[in-house]
């Protein structure tokens, strides 16, 4: 189960040879899709365990190895779900969640979520909440519960974050991981709080809450425990400027925070709560967001130490991972395992016993690999590989690049080229659109356009993995410049990037087919009705046909919930879902798309309900354009995540390429 290699740094250097160029074997799909030999491996906090999943029952679930004997213990066996969100309680037990690893849309929740703690040796085990799938089965509405942090030394409490009291509400709990008892800690609080910041003494110092039925948002502060709340700021995040509190600093006064006032990213600045004003410009890009995006959402940014909580430095999300360290000691570190590993990107994190430190390599062309850097011995040890069978020459260079939107936005997205492609050759095209859409899945080496990319590289495809307005992380003009702009505008930039491959030389401009899954199988849709001379054939999965059906069918996971509605009414750019023009709808435009189609879908899909493809696919039957292809699994929900299943998908897109704009001529 483990291997160790020990290396001297003076013979790392130059270790990670020149990739070969010339004929590339088609990359197996099941060598993408099957779990991983490794994943998320954490320390504990003796820095004797390691905490790992491994494929049991061809999922991922949960093992620890113990580094003193060798020896390994399976704690899980889940066959329908995979072990996520890992935490180490101390050295005793552990804390994690349940999810779908390999979903196109990220390893999400759907019929997942949970809260569950497990001892080390396996014996004692304990759910502190109940995962989706049980809500559904007792007709109740699911209230989550995750891991807000872990406190040193204590292996039998923990803080978590949920909405237990009130569905619109997240307060924290001191949680008894061996009796599973709730200790509410955020009695006091704002109505309708939705994230939290606590002090050095773990004390509750910074909340964010929500106004009711609108977009904005106001961030709460208290000088301690026992002061009452003061309104800090209010932002509307669909119109910004947004800010997002992060971090206390050593003074438990002065904070670290995430704001776009003034500039288009997110930069981290330094805050005075009592005075409420901004301080100085920590750290910033200028093409990609910090600490938080627009959207809200927690991104890269401000790096503390584990042990002592002071931060030590600034990473961002940015084409490539990059990392700026303030502390000189981390500078040190991050010079010294870069020399010994030039080809990859390195993180690193002190194990939680200050001696040694966990080093994650991450790369476009290798598979994850995790070592253990021992700085008095300075050895660097191989601890796991995540996916031993690929080797680099299967893979193909992720390439980053920009494209201009005909409305003048500068976005950017990957690039995927066959690895013997000679220069100026132009080449059968994917176009492949994420998910979401208001999210960024797609980074550097990872995303589900990174395995597409890969897959179809490999056989020949030049495959366009572009961002698009909405997209959050990569400024408050791409961001805010979606809203209003689903089915319209959003749409145009598909095309563009599409274009951008063309003008590049890289796409035969006769051969080019889009694909996607949820927003991207709805975008697929509206693309080939809209641009039937650029896009000659689609792969349309997870699919919405019908936007008012989306957002008012009672099969749905979120039509219930107002807020989710009115989110993507503001999206849409409609008062009320009776005001969705049917123009935005790709059913109501069957008669347009004359291209071929493949489409597929999960039988079970709670997010995108089947009755979406089961209408698509009628109405493009009625308008004498039947599907080639539809492909419908039972027992699967949004994406695919048994191997058997996506190996036959994939098969067949491949199938369905080949036949409709041909491998390299």
């Amino acid at each position: 189960m483990f291997r160790l290699l020990v290396l001297l740094f003076a013979t790392l250097v130059g270790v990670a040879a020149a990739l070969p160029v010339g004929a590339q074997e088609p990359l197996k799909i099941e060598d993408l899709f099957r779990p991983a030999a490794y994943a998320n491996p954490i320390l504990s906090e003796n820095g004797r365990y390691f905490a790992v999943t491994i494929p049991i029952n061809e999922r991922r679930n949960l093992a620890v190895l113990d580094l003193e004997t060798g020896n390994a213990v399976g704690l899980t066996s889940f066959s329908d779900f995979d072990v996520i969100d890992i935490n180490w309680l101390g050295n005793d037990r552990l804390t994690f969640s349940l999810g779908q690893a390999r979903s196109p849309t990220g390893p999400g929740q759907f019929q997942g979520g949970g809260l569950f703690v497990v001892s080390r040796d396996g014996k004692e085990t304990r759910k502190i909440n109940g995962t989706v799938r049980e809500a559904q089965q007792l007709n109740r509405i699911y209230r989550n519960l995750d891991v807000y942090r872990t406190l040193p030394g204590n292996s039998e409490e923990f803080i978590a974050q949920g909405n237990q009291r009130d569905a619109d509400s997240s307060d924290l709990y001191r949680v008894n991981a061996r009796t599973g008892r709730l200790t509410l800690i955020t009695e006091d609080r704002p109505a309708n709080a939705q994230s939290w910041v606590l002090d050095r003494e773990f004390t509750p110092r910074v909340v964010t809450s929500w106004i009711r039925d609108t977009f904005t948002y106001v961030v709460w502060y208290r000088k301690d425990a026992k002061s009452p709340w003061e309104e800090l700021t209010r932002y509307d995040f669909t119109k910004g400027p947004t800010f997002v509190p992060l971090v206390f600093e050593d003074d438990n006064q002065t904070m670290q925070v995430a704001f776009n006032g003034g500039r288009d990213t997110m930069g981290v600045f330094r805050y005075d709560p009592n005075s409420k004003k901004l301080g100085e410009l920590l750290a910033a890009h200028p093409r990609f967001d910090m600490g938080a995006d627009a959207f809200g959402s927690t991104v890269p940014g401000v790096i503390t130490d584990s042990k002592t909580r002071k931060v030590v430095g600034y990473r961002v999300e940015a084409e490539k991972p990059e990392t700026v360290w303030t502390d000189p000691d981390y500078a040190r570190i991050q010079r010294m395992i870069d020399q010994a590993l030039p080809e990859t990107v390195n993180t690193f994190r002190r194990t939680p016993d200050g001696k040694r430190l966990v080093v994650t390599a991450r790369a476009d062309r290798r598979p994850v690999t995790w070592f253990m850097l021992d700085e008095e011995k300075r050895t660097l040890q191989e601890l796991f590989v995540s996916q031993p069978w690929i080797k680099p020459e299967m893979l193909v260079e992720q390439r980053p690049f920009w494209f201009k939107t005909r409305d003048g936005l500068e976005i950017n997205g990957y690039v995927f080229l066959p690895n013997n492609r000679k220069p100026g050759e132009k080449l059968p095209t994917v176009v492949h659109i994420h998910g979401g859409p208001q999210v960024r899945p797609d980074t550097w080496g990872s995303g589900f356009g990174w395995l597409e990319g890969q897959l179809m590289a490999s056989r020949g495809y030049a495959v366009i993995v572009p961002n698009f307005r909405v997209t959050p992380g990569l400024g408050g003009r791409i961001f805010y410049a979606g809203f209003g702009e689903i089915g319209r505008r959003m749409i145009d930039d598909h095309e563009d990037a599409a274009k951008w491959a063309i003008e590049q030389g890289i796409a035969d401009p006769e051969r080019i087919c889009m694909s996607g899954g949820s927003y991207g199988g709805y975008a697929t849709l509206m693309s080939l009705a809209r641009f039937p001379s650029t896009f000659k054939c689609g792969i349309a999965g997870l699919l919405i046909g019908d936007m008012e059906l989306q957002l008012t069918s009672p099969s749905t996971d979120f039509a219930r919930f107002r807020s989710a509605v009115n989110f993507w009414l503001r999206m849409i750019g409609v008062a009320r879902t009776s005001d969705i023009p049917r123009e935005i709808s790709p059913q109501f435009l069957a008669d347009r798309i004359k291209q071929p189609l493949l489409i597929y879908a999960g039988a079970d899909d709670v997010r995108v309900p089947l009755e979406q493809t089961s209408r698509m696919v009628r109405a493009l039957r009625s308008a004498g354009n039947p599907p080639k292809h539809v492909i419908i699994k039972a027992g699967e929900g949004h994406g695919f995540g048994k191997v058997e299943n996506n190996v036959e998908l994939y098969n067949r897109v491949f199938e369905f390429l080949d036949e409709h704009i041909g491998r390299r001529k």
